[in-house]
């Protein structure tokens, strides 16, 4: 398991590496955000290359990680084109300095972002070694389950956000409609679905302590990455986004506060 481990930590070395070389060139760091989704497309498949027979778990999660994956990469490519360097890698730029982020900018984004795919990604290391056959559990249609739940919501949510943006007359509104009634963040609350989806996965396998990837998944979405920094920003910016937090679910999707 470790050479397989070590093998696609090489991969995504090299291909970090490369995105850090274009990123000097274009003078913008945030094309490392485009490509998080594809990242675990070239994990995974990195495993399942590696295997030397293939069953139908391996194939299962192939085709859901890649669906994921390449469908959230897609999706930030069309959402950022054109808009330059997002305002935290700005705001690194300008606390480092031009003279010093170009460098620092490997070790705090590429390097960094590198080493948590290689760790969120546990899960579907041990879903897709610890195969043997090709008989589907109970925890593999939990997996698919949950998987599916988690992909409806996350690009039902960023397609519901873009077509309610593309309207000028919902300019500085509030999307409060479709998923966004009953959860403010559908698109982060899918994106940790589906990885509990892949920790199935890895608990139909019998490997247990690699669902911390799932773990740490959803801690960056709730704590780091995702709700709370988003947050602070709209509270300020947003004209009755306090008034929709106080009646909307943060995360977990449920019926609206009267």
């Amino acid at each position: 398991m470790m050479t397989f481990f070590a093998n696609a930590a090489l991969i995504i070395l090299a291909f970090v590496s490369l995105l850090w070389l274009i990123s000097i060139f274009l003078v913008n760091v945030s094309i490392i955000d485009i490509f998080w989704g594809f990242a675990y497309v070239l994990v995974n498949s990195s495993y399942f290359f590696q295997l030397s027979e293939w069953h139908l778990r391996n194939i299962v999660l192939l085709v859901l990680v890649s669906l994921w994956g390449i469908r959230l990469s897609l999706h930030l490519a069309w959402r950022n084109w054109g808009k330059g360097e997002d305002f935290r890698y700005r705001e690194f730029r300008r606390k480092y300095g031009e003279q010093r982020y170009w460098w620092i900018s490997f070790f705090q984004t590429f390097l960094l972002q590198g080493a948590l795919v290689m760790l969120i990604s546990l899960p579907l290391l041990a879903a897709q070694y610890n195969t043997a056959n090709s008989q589907l559990n109970g925890f593999d249609y939990l997996g698919i389950a949950f998987w599916l739940l988690g992909f409806v919501f996350e690009s039902g949510g960023d397609l519901q956000l873009a077509m309610f943006k593309r309207k000028p007359k919902n300019k500085g509104k509030l999307l409060t409609t479709g998923f966004w009634r009953y959860t403010r963040h559908p698109n982060y609350f899918g994106d940790a679905a589906v990885w509990w989806g892949f920790a199935f996965f890895s608990l139909a396998a019998d490997a247990y302590w690699p669902i911390v990837g799932a773990v740490i998944m959803t801690w960056l979405l709730l704590k780091i990455s995702g709700v709370a920094l988003l947050e602070k920003t709209l509270v300020s910016t947003k004209p009755g986004y306090r008034e929709y937090m106080e009646k909307t679910s943060a995360f977990i999707p449920w019926f609206p506060k009267k």
